[in-house]
Parts: C-alpha cells; structure tokens; sequence
C-alpha cells in the first residue's frame, strides 16, 4: 500500500483498526504533540470508519480545556504535559463521543518547550473505557531520548496506537 506515512505507523494502524473490529469497540484519540498523527495513521486503513470514532487535536491548552473539558486547575497546578491532563483529555474525548475507548497523548516534541523535570521528549499517555471507573484510566509517562522533534511525535504515535490495541 502506498502511504505517505511510516510503515511501522501504518502497519500498527492497521492491527489497532482489525483487532478493534474484532471485538466491536469503536475509538477516539485526543492528540497534542502528535499533531493528529495517530489520527492520520488510523485513517490510512480502509475501512477505518468501522472502528474510528473521532479524534482532537487540542494543541493549546484553551483547546484542551474548550474541546475536552480539562480545567484550567489541572493545567495550573500539574502542567499540559502530565498524567493528570492526559487523564482529563482521555475521558474528555470519552464525553464528547460515541466511543468505547479514547487514548490521549500530550507531550514536548522539542527542540524548545522543556521545563524543569520535563525535558524534550517526555510524552505522557491515557486509555479510558467508557463504564469504567476513574481507577481504571490507564496511564504512562515515556521519555523519548535522543530524537529530534519528528523522532518524538513517531515514537509517541506508535505508542498510543499500542494503547488502542484491546
């Protein structure tokens, strides 16, 4: 198939999109560093629309407060790029949607954005499933080490795929 992506994205895509289809769960993906990249991976299959629900790119934080209902607190007292935001981003998609499942992933994809604690490449991720509690969100922090920017955002796509995998 030809693809303007990777073919390690598009092949797990691919696998996320048949083994979701499998069980009948449908999925959304709240994006931030990855810029819709997981978005564009899941759209590459044909057939996609069986299984993807939706998908946000909330870059900023206004986005991710106006389009996933994270409070300006979470933001203020954790940071955009923290398990807590992505928590909030994960059921927010969850809220807005039809979906069983949404992944979340915010993130520095550098070479700028790094804060004390959170160098360039740390990316943080969250799975919620819709009926389940708020002790059943899982998350992950990663740190992405010698990538430059489009090495972060490949890796932290590749990983919320595997997220999305039932």
């Amino acid at each position: 198939m030809n693809s303007l992506l990777p073919a390690p994205l598009v092949e797990l895509a691919q696998r996320v999109i048949d083994d979701n289809r499998a069980v009948g769960r449908r999925i959304a993906v709240a994006e931030s560093c990855t810029g819709g990249l997981v978005c564009a991976a899941l759209t590459e299959i044909s057939g996609s629309s069986d299984v993807f629900e939706s998908g946000w790119v909330t870059y900023s934080n206004a986005a991710k407060h106006a389009e996933l209902g994270v409070s300006h607190e979470v933001i203020e007292t954790f940071g955009a790029v923290s398990i807590a935001a992505a928590w909030a981003m994960a059921r927010g998609a969850l809220a807005a949607c039809e979906a069983d499942v949404a992944v979340a992933i915010t993130g520095i994809a550098g070479p700028g954005g790094a804060t004390p604690g959170k160098p360039v490449g740390t990316v943080v991720f969250a799975r919620a499933e819709r009926g389940g509690g708020t002790d059943d969100i899982i998350t992950d922090s990663r740190l992405f080490e010698n990538e430059d920017r489009s090495g972060v955002r490949l890796q932290a796509a590749l990983c919320a795929l595997e997220f999305l995998l039932p």
